[in-house]
């Protein structure tokens, strides 16, 4: 399973329909397709939220910053629209609804939407309308008017929850269990690594593999993360296209940005594994991916 974070929106229009999948009018029930949602009463929509209209669901969203106009984000004319989307593996099995929710919420608090103990949350809405996706789409601004706290590597944070529901569930792992030797990736014309003699002893040996490690595992100069970005912009860019074109090949481009962030990891982990490691891998920056843009600040 593997989370993706969209790009900000104003609005929640765009998001709503990119889930569906679908061109969509402001009449259309979404009824089965919502698998979870926040907690709230409202007014304007009669019944239950699964009788709610698209509109409905839109004005659920956007309500937050008429009440609370002055809501600061983290950044000047920062979005109030988050929109995460989580795929399944191609293989993975068929989820019940429950199964859904339950991810739904577990992603809803890893992300920030909802915190245990406190009614302030986020408005926010899990819609499972495609096969093996998920999204969810909230306003960032609570229900006290406060701007929602994310974690600071919040891509991080979502992959190690992926983790834990994929072993929970019994789903088809995004990051393979057992990788291939580390010397099966290397080229082969590659540099002679250092081996111990007489003025270099075993320990000191160590000592620059596990930093050679740390530099191949780098987040902000390392090759393989420069490389990750690449493929990521390319599966973004893909899934921008119409469906004849592109977003198929942004799916598997995707699974491949993951299986580089995992070898990233296990290098992390073997470099710690080594004397001296501990004290490289702390130091090695963990920066998530730069968005590809920003969009452009809406007038109230």
């Amino acid at each position: 399973m593997i989370a993706h974070v969209l790009e900000a929106e104003h609005f929640p229009s765009l998001p709503l329909s990119v889930a569906l999948g679908r061109p969509v009018a402001e009449q259309d029930v979404l009824g089965e397709v919502v698998v979870a949602h926040s907690h709230t009463e409202h007014s304007y929509a009669q019944g239950s939220p699964q009788e709610w209209m698209f509109a409905d669901w839109e004005d659920h969203l956007l309500e937050p910053v008429s009440l609370h106009p002055y809501a600061a984000g983290p950044g000047a004319n920062a979005p109030e629209i988050f929109h995460l989307a989580v795929r399944l593996h191609p293989t993975d099995r068929a989820l019940h609804p429950s199964e859904w929710a339950e991810i739904a919420q577990r992603l809803a608090h890893v992300t920030g939407l909802t915190v245990p103990g406190t009614e302030q949350t986020c408005r926010w809405v899990a819609l499972q309308a495609q096969p093996g996706r998920l999204d969810i789409i909230a306003n960032l601004i609570r229900s006290d008017g406060v701007w929602a706290r994310q974690p600071h590597l919040l891509h991080r944070a979502l992959m190690d929850e992926c983790r834990r529901i994929e072993d929970d569930l019994g789903l088809v792992p995004a990051q393979p269990r057992q990788g291939r030797p580390l010397t099966a990736m290397l080229p082969a014309a590659r540099p002679a690594l250092p081996r111990a003699t007489e003025d270099q002893s075993p320990p000191f040996v160590a000592a620059q593999l596990a930093t050679l490690m740390c530099q191949l595992a780098d987040e902000t100069n390392g090759p393989i993360a420069s490389v990750r970005g690449l493929v990521e912009q390319a599966a973004h860019r893909l899934e921008e296209l119409p469906h004849a074109y592109g977003p198929d090949a942004g799916h598997r481009l995707e699974w491949i940005a993951r299986r580089l962030y995992g070898i990233q990891q296990d290098l992390e982990a073997i470099a710690a594994d080594l004397p001296g490691g501990n004290q490289r891998a702390a130091m090695a920056p963990r920066v998530p991916a730069a968005p590809l843009g920003a969009p452009a600040r809406r007038s109230r």
